[in-house]
């Protein structure tokens, strides 16, 4: 079942190379501390750097590693249709759960565009498909109607990873799409908004160092006790702001599970690794969170 916190996993790389081991023991880290799910090779998984196969390799081993104790939800996205079903297709033939496929990139396609693209994946996968809306990174955004005509065309697109930063699109989707299509959160800092609005859960970066807490918050809201979900939110507002806000996600991560002496490695160029000013305000962030360092 796909809900509650779900973390985008990074990508740990040693000398240029994916670091097997590394990402084994973070996957064992995000169950151990209660994550409801597991998405290799979305936005922070690095996936625009990883060649085809280093691609299928993360998915493949994240899918063994976890060995049906959460979903695993593939990132399967590309802005070449062909790409998309390709990899679509490898995730559903190793064995994940579900795949998140990100609306195309660069190329700026039209409403239509985008509907034919999403079309031509769902028919020719039997997967179930979550849309990841990013208008900030993919450069258009997906309007609710979309989301709406391919939720009612298709009945393997499932759901939306929505990170438009828009509580009104994301009320919008849930009205035409009905509550029985999942809505996840695909920004940290309305987790919770957008919980209180009929999403069923998020996807999360931040969800690397407190995974245990943001399923706490789940929880709580889950089981009406949104007093005790608000104030778990608010604790976290420092976590956000510093993974988050700062600098760009992939970056602040690596550098948070590099102080907390987990394996994150280097990030990939063109991305580069904090540096010294950087690590020291993302400290402060962090231990204003509640995170020992």
């Amino acid at each position: 079942m796909i809900h509650g916190s779900i973390v985008a996993i990074v990508t740990p790389f040693r000398d240029g190379k994916v670091d097997e081991d590394a990402l084994k023991n973070l996957i064992e880290f995000q169950i151990e501390n209660g994550t409801h799910g597991i998405v290799p090779c979305g936005t922070t998984g690095e996936s625009p750097t990883l060649s085809h196969e280093e691609h299928e390799y993360v998915i493949e081993l994240t899918v063994q590693t976890v060995n049906k104790r959460v979903p695993v939800i593939a990132g399967t996205g590309s802005n070449s249709t062909k790409e998309a079903i390709r990899l679509t297709r490898f995730a559903k033939e190793i064995g994940a759960d579900a795949a998140l496929v990100v609306v195309p990139y660069y190329n700026k396609p039209t409403q239509d565009g985008l509907y034919l693209h999403f079309k031509q994946i769902a028919t020719q996968v039997d997967l179930p498909i979550i849309l990841y809306n990013i208008p900030g990174r993919s450069g258009v955004n997906m309007s609710p109607e979309t989301i709406a005509r391919l939720a009612r065309d298709f009945k393997n697109i499932i759901g939306v990873k929505e990170a438009a930063g828009s509580i009104p699109q994301a009320s919008k989707i849930l009205q035409l799409c009905g509550m029985d299509f999942l809505v996840l959160s695909g920004e940290d800092a309305l987790n919770l908004p957008l919980l209180s609005i009929g999403a069923i859960g998020f996807v999360s970066v931040c969800g690397h160092l407190v995974a245990d807490r943001l399923k706490a918050m789940a929880a709580a809201f889950f089981a009406g006790d949104h007093k005790k979900a608000l104030e778990i939110h608010q604790g976290l507002l420092p976590v956000y702001t510093g993974v988050m806000s700062r600098m760009p996600g992939v970056m602040s991560i690596k550098a948070a599970l590099r102080l907390q002496g987990l394996p994150a490695g280097a990030a990939r160029l063109p991305l580069v690794d904090a540096d010294e000013k950087q690590i020291t305000q993302l400290r402060a962030d962090l231990l204003d969170g509640g995170i020992k360092i």
